[in-house]
């Protein structure tokens, strides 16, 4: 019998997908999975041994990161011009263990293509995680429905009104079991940085390293720290 999976001790191949919906997503929501990218044998290799030393990098873990949309061939449109050619499908894709999502510009309702595929998703993972505007199609795909969470600061007294099913907090960040949302944008990497500590951190740990590194934000999850 095989051992359960543990996403804190993964004991096999790491699944993490960018779902990328059928509209244009923002390029800044779906850049932090570079921080997950930074904990894959893949990713740790390019870093100098002086830098992060072998027996840190060894905390690595094999990892796959999928970039998926409808059809897995049309090139997904992201904002500031950029087409990014899917690495599959919501039919190929397997089964996923880390979800990212971001905001999709201008969309009043998702396709249910989308919906359907984020509704899988969330069941088959072991967390899933939204950016920003990024709350709003798993809000629409009715997986938010009873849980605590946040979106960009400024909607969300218009999502108490509109969505009085979900435990709306104003933070950077909440997380929810496996659901973890952002506030705004660049709030992504704070919710990047407490879900890796959350993980795989600690003193002395591959992803305390790559923090400090990286100067990874340690913001006030409250926002107390800013305007």
């Amino acid at each position: 019998m095989s051992k359960p999976f543990d996403l804190k001790k993964p004991n096999r191949l790491v699944h993490v997908g960018v779902i990328l919906p059928n509209a244009m997503n923002e390029i800044l929501d779906v850049a932090p999975v570079d921080g997950l990218y930074g904990m894959s044998k893949e990713g740790i290799k390019m870093i100098p041994d002086e830098l992060v030393p072998p027996h840190l990098k060894a905390q690595a873990f094999d990892m796959e990161i999928h970039w998926v949309s409808e059809t897995g061939k049309a090139p997904a449109r992201l904002t500031s011009g950029i087409n990014l050619i899917p690495t599959d499908s919501y039919e190929s894709c397997p089964a996923l263990d880390i979800v990212l999502i971001g905001a999709q510009h201008i969309v009043d309702k998702h396709r249910e293509a989308d919906l359907a595929f984020i509704r899988k998703s969330f069941a088959d993972c072991s967390a899933f995680i939204t950016i920003c505007g990024g709350v709003m199609a798993p809000m629409q795909a009715g997986i938010l429905q009873g849980k605590s969470a946040t979106g960009p600061r400024d909607m969300l007294q218009m999502l108490r009104q509109t969505n009085p099913g979900v435990d709306w907090q104003e933070k950077r960040w909440v997380r929810d079991g496996k659901l973890w949302t952002s506030g705004t944008l660049l709030n992504g990497l704070d919710l990047m940085n407490a879900f890796c500590q959350e993980n795989w951190g600690g003193e002395g740990t591959l992803w305390d390293v790559l923090s400090k590194l990286g100067s990874w934000p340690a913001r006030d999850v409250d926002y107390k720290d800013g305007p």
